[in-house]
């Protein structure tokens, strides 16, 4: 007896670019962890009752712009990639997304505020892009978040020192339209602006000294943990003890007591909280929860859970939907089109493209929250939830601490 022909199912690629090597390569360990996490369990999708095969590579974005184009270039011509996803790096995301828009691959990134993301490469209400697609959230609600944090840490009207470079992250934060500064100040702040820094800084004194002179007891910032560590280390020289550090940027990596048992810079700074394992979410892959997926990844790699797990893993999901939803998964048009009229559930939250600030863009809500003394074995700081008036259903779970004069903390009275 004949037997039958076994019948080969399609492939369809999810492509993902993440910094492996070079200065980023720590921001690469979330997709690197969560494309290791799938790979044997993301096998299989349905489209229209046709099954295909689903096979997930990765290529190093080597940390550069260029490095990025490359691993593009790989994905799509040595792969055949039918989607591509990353995160994370000021100069390595929007590359990436730039080079799949011009290959005409669909892509969906995290990790970097929408504004910068959408208005910064260059799209317009009446000119959207066509294959690439991001969710996150922006510099309004950064402001709005951070606002909340400062009126918590003394009142209304706050003085606040801007540390803000001459790079994207700072002349984004300025800008007068869309940036962080305008809603800050509509929310009765003032601002102290010295002339930017050049990343990585040198000299920080004059912005001590502008902020000591104007009364800022606040600073916020978007500094890198090498550049907040100077700031403070130059604060600490002249006797200068802020109030309250806010900053957005590198501070979903939970920092460490460094040799000698001195603290880090990042400790007792007040941040964004986007994801944490006791966000109540679940992927729409499989039903893990986010406290399930933060246990998965400290028992894999032996580290501390990161605030971009979960948007990494919900890269992944929207893939997913986008493959087994669209007209025809093997035209790069239709998969970005499902994507663009997504409204998904994910262990980051719900992500919905229908209704986004701007085409192309989803938004993620923001709770304020701060890296104090770690109360877990093993973790020497932990991200405490001290603000939340934006995430439904994330508990408060700490005071925020306020300085009280060099290496003395008090915790806030809440009104």
């Amino acid at each position: 007896m004949r037997v039958p022909d076994r019948v080969v199912e399609p492939v369809l690629v999810v492509g993902a670019v993440a910094a492996r090597t070079g200065r980023l390569a720590g921001l690469g360990d979330p997709l690197a962890f969560v494309v290791s996490f799938l790979r044997p369990r993301l096998t299989r999708i349905v489209n229209g009752g046709r099954a295909y095969q689903v096979r997930l590579v990765s290529r190093d974005s080597r940390s550069t712009a260029e490095g990025a184009r490359q691993a593009v270039r790989e994905l799509v011509a040595d792969e055949g990639a039918h989607i591509v996803v990353t995160l994370a790096g000021t100069q390595v995301l929007p590359a990436v997304a730039d080079a799949c828009e011009e290959a005409g691959v669909p892509c969906v990134s995290s990790t970097f505020p929408w504004q910068v993301y959408y208005y910064g490469r260059g799209a317009d209400d009446a000119a959207p892009f066509r294959f690439t697609y991001h969710f996150c959230w922006g510099l309004d609600t950064i402001a709005e978040t951070f606002a909340d944090l400062w009126e918590l840490a003394g009142g209304r009207g706050r003085t606040v020192g801007c540390l803000w470079n001459d790079g994207p992250q700072g002349s984004w934060s300025r800008d007068v339209r869309r940036g962080f500064a305008p809603v800050a100040r509509a929310r009765g702040h003032h601002l102290v602006d010295p002339l930017p820094y050049t990343e990585p800084a040198t000299d920080l004194t004059g912005h001590v000294t502008a902020f000591a002179e104007a009364g800022a007891d606040i600073v916020t910032s978007a500094a890198t943990g090498r550049d907040l560590a100077l700031f403070r280390a130059t604060a600490d020289e002249h006797g200068v003890a802020p109030r309250l550090i806010t900053c957005s940027r590198w501070l979903a990596y939970p920092p460490s007591v460094t040799a000698g048992g001195r603290q880090p810079a990042q400790a007792h700074v007040a941040t964004l909280v986007y994801w944490t394992p006791a966000h109540p979410h679940r992927s729409s892959l499989d039903g893990m929860t986010a406290a399930e997926l933060a246990d998965a990844y400290e028992q894999s790699t032996g580290r501390q859970w990161l605030q971009p797990l979960g948007l990494a893993y919900a890269l992944y999901e929207v893939a997913a939907y986008a493959l087994r939803t669209a007209d025809d998964p093997d035209d790069p048009a239709a998969v970005a089109e499902a994507v663009g009229r997504a409204c998904l559930e994910t262990v980051a939250g719900r992500l919905d493209w229908r209704t986004g600030p701007v085409p192309n863009v989803a938004t993620v809500p923001l709770a304020g929250g701060q890296w104090q003394p770690g109360r877990r074995r093993g973790h020497d700081y932990e991200l405490a939830v001290v603000s939340n008036a934006r995430v439904d259903g994330l508990a408060v779970d700490a005071d925020l601490l306020v300085g009280r004069g060099p290496g003395r903390w008090s915790r806030s009275h809440r009104p």
